[in-house]
């Protein structure tokens, strides 16, 4: 008798392993990330940032939200002044990141969704994915680069 209930636990522990709830996925998007680079592309035109020069951005993600802010170290004393904010929920399928953003300080980039393509190298966060946002004629590949901070 001890050895059904011992098989029945078993099938149960596998069958929730493999249940695809995506908490295993999301698990390893939770953190802080720091944003190092950002590429967009569109058309033939491509552009590269350096958000480690002169300006400052985190994103954080838990089981549930994200959310990120960007400032400039200048403490918005000189022309390269800028403050980002936004956030909302997500989901994780696969390697497929949607976020669903809520909050920005750009507001007519809220209410829509965002899908990335993500892969997580040791302490390294890559995404891309494509923006668009229709009413602002916004419409491009997008390309970021976050290291994990402790």
């Amino acid at each position: 008798m001890k050895t059904i209930y011992f098989y029945i636990a078993i099938v149960c522990m596998v069958l929730q392993a493999c249940s695809g709830s995506g908490a295993g996925e999301k698990s390893s998007l939770q953190g802080t990330w720091k944003l190092l680079s950002g590429t967009t592309i569109q058309g033939k035109d491509t552009v590269h940032t350096d958000y480690t020069q002169g300006q400052e951005m985190i994103k954080i993600i838990n089981d549930t939200h994200f959310a990120f802010l960007r400032h400039d170290l200048g403490h918005g004393k000189d022309s390269s002044a800028v403050f980002v904010a936004g956030g909302g929920s997500y989901t994780v399928k696969g390697n497929q990141y949607t976020e669903h953003l809520e909050y920005f300080n750009v507001r007519e980039w809220e209410g829509n969704d965002f899908t990335l393509q993500y892969e997580i190298r040791d302490d390294t966060l890559i995404t891309r994915g494509i923006e668009a946002v229709e009413a602002l004629g916004v419409n491009h590949i997008n390309i970021e680069k976050y290291v994990r901070l402790p």
